[in-house]
């Protein structure tokens, strides 16, 4: 895949040139025709498939990188080309340090679709691949309010404290207002998918206009439109799959995949063809610092976040988990996009614009080229090609379950124990108003059971194997041998029951602050006493009815056969 994005990029130089040589004019990546047709189906395929768990897992690590790091790309960058344009010898001595942190704010965002095309290929393991693609989904947030931030504070000249203080508010409206946009819209997908079991055909289409309304909703009111898409796939997704069919799952899965490749490889192609179009302002000692600060920053804010992180993580991030974490920082049209965002106006555009394109290509072709043979050559832990077996899932799900059991006790209430109260309150409460039918009621591998049953009693009764009799008298051996989708939603089904005797119990639950009264106490003592007492009895009365020669009762003596089977 790396390999392909650079070949779609030559490919787009190819055909810019040969537009070129014709004597037309190459069409560009329009920033409008990039951010509203090409980008969302690409984050939607990455939210509504990201992997819940790792990223729950890592959620903490993930901001830290995407929140801090990247406003310390942005103003190292800035600061250091201020200083650079200063040096007379440059020529760059009119640029200000407001354009300089806009520069930077543009080329520090790590871009999600350069990362999805790269560490796809190399399988690195799975925490390093969540850290750097969720970093590259959230910091979306940052980059656009810095860019929005810097752009309006160029146009005033002059910054205040104040302003300052409304940048970080606009930050937190920014994100979290996207983050709620999307779960709205989420939530509004789930309830509308129990309402087409009759109309199968338009499942697929509500998941994908609700997303894109999610999505156009929030670039309406300048939120961010990725965060919107991000939470409201991951919201969506669990609800729309227990409602929708199997032919609809499997057509929105297909299709979201074949919708962001196609994506993909027209945002390489408009890459090299823009670059063909131009127009350029080169400058080699601001190109070249661009490059070389870009490096230098991503690898100090790795080092140094890290160094702070390990402090609090359980597993640490090791030296070469920091290499790839730094080394696949990369950057793409995300960036080429906000730069063309930039007015005609602006007296630096071109040349950002030149600077940003060879960023963009060095780590593309160096970078994305060279990460594979780096991982194998450092020996970085890759990712298992084998799904983990239903034993280590069921007893990775008993672990959590025990862990949450031993916050409790402790009074410790930490990210077991709050993950457990949002499964209870989604189970109790949730499930019933975005489910359709009884299935939130019932345990859903019994559920399972019956709609095998019921199918292989349809297919024997159509073969003529059986007569028309009801699917419970089919017995268990009938069921055939279960195909791998079938085995993926058993392992889902066991996980997700594995402590279902546990709320049912929940009325006697332990608690080590509250002990029985002498009244409870009385009666299980009594209940036990009768169980016991009825238990001898039972056990006495074998000894005593049993004859000692059962072959010849005496005479005149009624045999009488209890459920046993002894004669008396």
């Amino acid at each position: 895949i790396t390999s392909m994005s650079c070949l779609l990029i030559v490919v787009g130089l190819l055909v810019g040139g040969l537009i070129k040589v014709i004597g037309e004019e190459p069409p560009v990546l329009d920033s409008q025709l990039f951010f509203l047709c090409l980008l969302p189906p690409i984050i939607l395929d990455a939210g509504y498939f990201l992997p819940i768990r790792p990223f729950t897992e890592n959620v903490g690590t993930i901001l830290v990188f995407a929140v801090i790091g990247t406003l310390w790309n942005a103003f190292f960058m800035g600061g250091l080309l201020y200083a650079l344009c200063q040096i007379e010898s440059v020529g760059l001595s009119g640029v200000d340090l407001l354009a300089c942190l806009l520069f930077g704010s543009i080329v520090s965002a790590v871009d999600p679709v350069a990362v999805l095309a790269v560490f796809e290929e190399i399988h690195i393991n799975e925490l390093v691949h969540i850290l750097v693609f969720g970093e590259s989904l959230l910091n979306d947030a940052v980059t656009v309010v810095l860019y929005n931030l810097f752009e309006e504070f160029s146009k005033v000249g002059t910054v205040t404290v104040l302003d300052v203080f409304l940048g970080v508010v606009c930050f937190f409206v920014v994100s979290l207002g996207g983050v709620l946009v999307g779960a709205i819209y989420g939530f509004l997908a789930a309830f509308t998918s129990r309402f087409t079991s009759h109309t199968r055909v338009i499942e697929p289409l509500f998941v994908f206009l609700y997303s894109y309304m999610a999505y156009l909703s929030s670039e309406m009111f300048h939120l961010s439109g990725i965060m919107a898409l991000i939470a409201c796939g991951v919201v969506m997704r669990p609800y729309v799959e227990a409602n929708i069919s199997h032919k609809s799952y499997t057509t929105i899965k297909y299709f979201l995949k074949m919708w962001s490749s196609v994506s993909e490889t027209l945002i390489f192609i408009f890459l090299g063809v823009s670059t063909v179009a131009g127009p350029h302002a080169w400058n080699w000692t601001f190109v070249i610092t661009t490059v070389i600060l870009c490096l230098v920053s991503r690898v100090l804010g790795v080092i140094g976040l890290t160094f702070i992180i390990n402090k609090f993580r359980i597993v640490k991030l090791t030296k070469k988990d920091q290499f790839i974490v730094a080394y696949g920082g990369l950057r793409g049209a995300i960036a080429f996009s906000l730069g063309y965002l930039l007015s005609n106006s602006h007296q630096m555009r071109n040349l950002f614009l030149t600077a940003i394109i060879t960023v963009i290509f060095f780590t593309v072709f160096v970078q994305g080229m060279t990460i594979r043979p780096l991982v194998e050559l450092l020996a970085v832990k890759k990712k298992k090609e084998s799904k983990p077996s239903i034993n280590e899932e069921i007893h990775t799900e008993f672990l959590d379950h025990l862990l949450t059991g031993v916050e409790g006790v402790c009074g410790h209430y930490g990210h077991y124990h709050w993950k457990e109260k949002l499964n209870r309150f989604n189970k109790t409460y949730v499930k019933r108003w975005l489910i359709a039918g009884e299935n939130f009621k019932e345990p859903e591998l019994i559920a399972f059971y019956r709609k095998m049953e019921l199918k292989q009693a349809i297919m024997m009764v159509e073969s003529g194997q059986l007569p028309s009799v009801l699917p419970s008298t089919i017995s268990m051996q009938a069921i055939p041998r279960v195909s791998k989708k079938r085995e993926e939603e058993i392992r889902r089904i066991l996980r997700a029951n594995l402590q279902n005797n546990k709320q049912k119990m929940r009325s006697r639950s332990y608690s080590r602050h509250t002990l029985f009264d002498a009244d409870e106490e009385d009666n299980v003592s009594e209940v036990r006493l009768r169980k016991t007492k009825m238990e001898m009895e039972r056990r006495m009365s074998h000894y005593l009815t049993v004859p000692a020669n059962r072959e010849s009762p005496r005479p005149g003596v009624r045999r009488v056969r209890f459920e046993s089977g002894l004669s008396v």
